[in-house]
């Protein structure tokens, strides 16, 4: 099993990596699927299902939907090109994807928000289809958005098609599918889990772009927090939530060298970091998925700590912290899940937390031993927690949700660090354990918003 790096550390938008990016990646492969065809379609229909069509509006779907049907893309779109997008469509009813002309779409007739009925391949799905003249569906394609904006169609779905679309197809010196392959192949080779994961991706691309794109992905993560760090307002969406990193991380400026300020306060500089992430992700920003959307503050909070108050810390070893976290991302993802609609957000936040819980025990010296203990105490102390978000927005709780999730991965490395690596439960019986968990979890809990904090705040 090979995931790559640069498939969990993906840049893209907020709120979600699944309800909006997934739904525009699903789109722009809609498109080319719909040019490759021998004749000319004239429209195009949406209908979203599960928790796209509970959460949808929520989460922006709608509006991802429509961007990805016109061209867009998570990565490379562009704020103000996409809203001049939008309100062409608003006034149109018309989409003019390249090479295929004007399309009929009427976002009122033709994006159907179907609440009856799920699809059967996973909670996320949507099916996308194009019309003649007449209306009638002359093309059409499902897809799944499976959490992280990793989409498949019904067919890759079918057949594990994540694999057969990604890099996991191909031979790589390392390619372990359990920890405990993980930390065999270690033991037997050497080598340290970000150097297997290192020369795994090495068969895909030279050591400059490896570097360069890590040192990227850093950047875009960074520069999310410092406009998080920055901004003020309130979030859209209705809630009325405020932004709080800002006059939070002010705050903590001001009391930085007092000779009073009291040890756990460190924790508020790692919720700070995780929030302004997210109440950036929460307001549309550009964030990197790490390894969702939902949970995109974990990581960087926790690297931030490391990089900021941690002595002797240097970005010349942050590419050892973000291979680590993606080895165990890509582990979670291979034998249980990242998508909260499927497992609620143990599979999210729990996800996040033992991804940075392992590349903080990385950077800080540990073991194999010590780093797969790590990811398995931060993991394993998340199972069993809901996704219930608050009128389907990508605020209540995710956003405070995040900053706990950092405080627990760094909670879990200095656990581990301070044992020998030797521990009871390994971390596959944890992410055994989340699977189980998120298989048995009501559908109420799972992304709908039909449960949990979504049902019990009042005037939502």
């Amino acid at each position: 099993m090979f995931l790559s790096v640069f498939d969990l550390f993906k840049i893209g938008v907020g709120p979600s990596s699944s309800h909006t990016m997934g739904p525009m990646v699903a789109g722009a492969r809609f498109l080319e699927a719909l040019r490759q065809q021998p004749f000319r379609a004239a429209g195009l229909r949406a209908s979203l299902h599960g928790s796209l069509a509970f959460t949808g509006k929520g989460h922006a779907t709608d509006r991802a939907t429509i961007l990805g049907l016109a061209g867009f893309v998570p990565a490379t779109m562009d704020a103000l090109t996409a809203e001049e997008a939008l309100a062409a469509n608003r006034d149109s009813r018309s989409l003019s994807p390249e090479g295929l002309g004007t399309l009929r779409f009427d976002p009122e007739k033709d994006l159907i928000f179907d609440y009856d009925n799920a699809l059967p391949g996973h909670a996320n799905g949507m099916t996308l289809s194009a019309t003649d003249a007449q209306g009638d569906v002359i093309f059409h394609q499902v897809y799944y958005s499976v959490g992280g904006g990793f989409v498949l169609t019904e067919e890759e779905l079918a057949r594990k098609g994540s694999e057969d679309r990604s890099d996991a197809v191909a031979k790589v010196p390392f390619a372990f599918s359990t920890a405990a392959e993980m930390l065999e192949m270690s033991a037997r080779s050497g080598k340290s889990i970000a150097q297997m994961k290192r020369a795994n991706e090495l068969v895909f691309r030279s050591d400059a772009q490896l570097r360069d794109g890590l040192m990227k992905i850093w950047q875009v993560m960074r520069d999310c927090m410092d406009r998080g760090l920055e901004a003020r307002g309130t979030l859209p969406g209705g809630l009325n939530v405020r932004r709080r990193a800002g006059s939070i991380h002010e705050k903590l400026l001001a009391e930085r060298g007092m000779n009073l300020t009291a040890p756990h306060v460190i924790n508020d500089w790692m919720s700070v970091y995780a929030m302004a992430v997210n109440e950036e992700n929460a307001a549309g920003g550009q964030v990197v998925t790490a390894p969702t959307n939902g949970a995109a503050g974990v990581v960087p909070a926790v690297i931030r700590y490391w990089l900021d108050h941690v002595p002797g810390a240097t970005e010349r070893a942050l590419p050892d912290f973000l291979l680590t976290a993606a080895a165990v991302g890509g582990l979670i993802k291979h034998n249980a899940s990242i998508s909260g609609a499927e497992c609620g957000c143990q599979a999210e936040v729990g996800s996040a937390s033992a991804m940075a819980a392992a590349g903080l025990a990385a950077v800080l010296g540990g073991t194999p031993e010590q780093i797969e203990n790590a990811a398995e105490i931060a993991l394993e102390h998340h199972l069993g927690m809901t996704c219930d978000p608050v009128k389907g927005l990508v605020q209540v709780p995710c956003i405070e949700r995040n900053g706990l999730g950092a405080i627990k991965a760094v909670s879990a490395a200095s656990l581990a660090l301070r044992g020998d690596g030797h521990h009871l439960v390994p971390l596959d019986a944890a992410i055994e354990t989340m699977r189980q968990t998120g298989r048995d979890m009501s559908e109420k809990y799972k992304e709908t918003s039909l449960g949990g904090l979504a049902v019990n705040i009042p005037n939502c």
